[in-house]
């Protein structure tokens, strides 16, 4: 049983460089609210397989592409499925944290993603672009991604990689949930600058889109973003549904959103360690 106050091991790079955001602000803010209600200690993602086993939760956050520490992530979670760790975000994300084949999945199910396919058979079935974006089906934060021209598909095209038509979006827009509730929406008015955010009041419309895919990735406690672009028709499409280590972004929200998201957050941990 955990304790009166349970112990969190709370994972996160505080030196990541990510671009055009603070990661460790995020963080140092997050833990130094949520100490009010756990017990805390922060490790960097390569030290959390050691550590996890006397704490009664680990709280994986802003913990930086995967790829940087591969090998140390799959024992972490090989580790911590095998012993009944309880993780948050859980290990049975369908999104991001499982890769990225999600997309190709509910691309091909005619759900409002962004047209993605993997093989030279299928590439007829993306509409016509004047460039295609092509990225590793295990990259994260833009590695590896490219801008082709439609001759040099069949080329790329090996099964390592997505492809996807590159669409003149009027705007990129966030849907944060803490477990199924919405909590607040951010929007890049610019397209091209991503971490220029503004808030976003969704309609019911957009909500029942951003719902449509925290209800078909089914995880029942944890932080999950939406990420979504606005199409030339109007139409909003899925960009990605970020289920492992999702920023934030709390340093644009205002103080009652941020207090309101503090809360949520608690109030799910608490959930999840009574569960």
């Amino acid at each position: 049983m955990p304790a009166a106050r349970p112990r969190v091991l709370y994972v996160t790079d505080l030196a990541y460089p990510a671009r055009g955001r603070r990661y460790c602000d995020e963080d140092i803010f997050l833990t130094s609210r949520l100490r009010a209600d756990f017990d805390l200690a922060l490790c960097h993602p390569r030290d959390a397989a050691a550590l996890m086993d006397a704490f009664d939760a680990v709280v994986v956050r802003n913990s930086g592409p995967v790829l940087a520490y591969q090998e140390q992530y799959d024992a972490f979670r090989e580790r911590a499925l095998r012993g009944g760790t309880r993780v948050y975000n859980p290990l049975t994300g369908r999104a991001d944290m499982a890769g990225k084949q999600y997309l190709l999945d509910l691309s091909a199910a005619g759900l409002p993603v962004i047209p993605t396919v993997d093989r030279p058979a299928d590439l007829h079935l993306l509409p016509e672009a004047d460039q295609y974006v092509v990225k590793p089906k295990v990259g994260a934060d833009s590695i590896g991604l490219r801008m082709v021209t439609a001759d040099r598909l069949p080329g790329l095209t090996d099964g390592t990689v997505l492809v996807q038509p590159r669409i003149d979006f009027t705007y990129e827009v966030s849907f944060y949930f803490v477990d199924d509730d919405f909590q607040y929406a951010l929007y890049a008015p610019d397209p091209d600058r991503r971490w220029q955010l503004q808030a976003y009041e969704p309609t019911d419309e957009d909500l029942e889109f951003a719902r449509g895919f925290i209800e078909w990735n089914t995880i029942g406690h944890g932080i999950q973003r939406v990420d979504a672009c606005r199409a030339p028709d109007g139409r909003l499409l899925l960009v990605e549904l970020e289920d492992l280590n999702p920023y934030l972004s709390l340093d644009t929200l205002d103080e009652t959103r941020r207090d309101a998201f503090v809360a949520a957050l608690t109030q799910s941990l608490r959930r999840f360690l009574a569960g």
